[in-house]
């Protein structure tokens, strides 16, 4: 059987969930059976896309009004190929913490989304949003939760015995919630645990004045490797206040760590895998859950036999191979009307 040629477009390179994703996709083994995946880079001021010598075209593209006549572009010169586009930004805490006109953000979306063949949510929660405000049609969305290669985050060893350093990794940005950990773990009392940051960003020098030179709170740099960030910490900490996916979520979970997340978004997505979900966000919750964190006092979490061997990988694949089945090899069908 002659393989799909799919061919991923991307306009941010920035090392992240995204092109850990990507790099990911490009290189399974099991994925390329079915289609050969590749990357191109596109300059996001451009205005136009000419056509692409591919079946299938996968946007992981910032959507945006300056970004729509490229869009308009991709999908004009594109008419045979199936175009899919993958939404691994916008959910419906990121509208509620940066959008003050969302009528017009709502028309952006349906019109962006209404010019590919399928949309791709990369979690149940943000697929569920989309639904419900009928930003994509339901036969148009598809739910494929992100992953990557988490076998070297499986052979890390378990660690042993208590707590005693909590790990959050990301950039150092406000979408992070890093500010109300920081805030969060100053006022725990138990001056024998510690909280490592890892990652770079813009909100670096605020952070560091919130922890005010607290000893137990270390800026360990940007991690090049995540395997040994991982492997540094005895517990990991999420406190987004919005995040589509966190592909940190099934990294430390797949490392057999302790696992605490807001309630917000597709964080909510890691509970049946075992993270332990913070209802509020407030920093005194997050203090006591800290607390109960320590002093082991966390209810056990349910066995989590799916992040056993290669499960989360095998899931992803076959989501994928389901999405690109699900296009036929005749001349491309028309994208969802608005």
């Amino acid at each position: 059987m002659t393989r799909m040629r799919v061919v991923h477009l991307v306009d941010d390179t920035t090392a992240g969930g995204v092109m850990r994703v990507l790099d990911h996709i490009t290189t399974s083994v099991e994925m390329a059976q079915t289609a050969r995946h590749s990357v191109r880079v596109i300059d996001r001021r451009r205005l136009t896309i000419g056509r692409i010598d591919a079946d299938v075209v996968v946007s992981h593209l910032s959507i945006s009004w300056r970004g729509l006549p490229m869009l308009l572009s991709l999908r004009a010169a594109n008419a045979r190929a199936s175009l899919v586009h993958v939404e691994h930004s916008y959910t419906e805490s990121f509208v509620a913490n940066n959008v003050s006109r969302r009528g017009r953000f709502a028309t952006l979306l349906r019109t962006s989304y209404a010019l590919f063949d399928r949309v791709v949510a990369v979690s149940h929660a943000q697929g569920r949003w989309l639904s419900a405000r009928g930003y994509v049609k339901p036969d148009a969305l598809k739910v494929i939760q992100s992953c990557a290669d988490m076998s070297a985050f499986r052979d890390i060893a378990r660690p042993n015995g208590s707590v005693r350093v909590i790990g959050a990794i990301g950039r150092l940005d406000r979408q992070k919630g890093f500010d109300t950990l920081i805030t969060a773990f100053r006022t725990c009392s138990d001056q024998q645990i510690a909280l490592h940051i890892y990652g770079e960003g813009s909100e670096e020098a605020e952070l560091m004045r919130l922890a005010d030179g607290d000893p137990r709170i270390r800026f360990m740099g940007f991690a090049p490797d995540p395997v040994a960030a991982m492997a540094a910490v005895d517990a990991v900490a999420m406190p987004s206040r919005w995040e589509a996916y966190g592909l940190v979520a099934i990294e430390a979970l797949s490392a057999g760590r302790p696992l605490l997340v807001n309630a917000v978004d597709g964080l909510t997505d890691h509970e049946p895998l075992g993270a332990h979900v913070v209802r509020s966000p407030s920093a005194r919750t997050w203090c006591q859950t800290i607390n109960k964190l320590v002093a082991g006092n966390l209810i056990p979490q349910p066995p989590m036999e799916n992040l056993k061997e290669d499960s989360l990988e095998a899931r992803f694949a076959t989501r994928w191979d389901e999405l690109l089945m699900s296009f036929t090899p005749e001349p491309h069908r028309q994208a969802q009307t608005s």
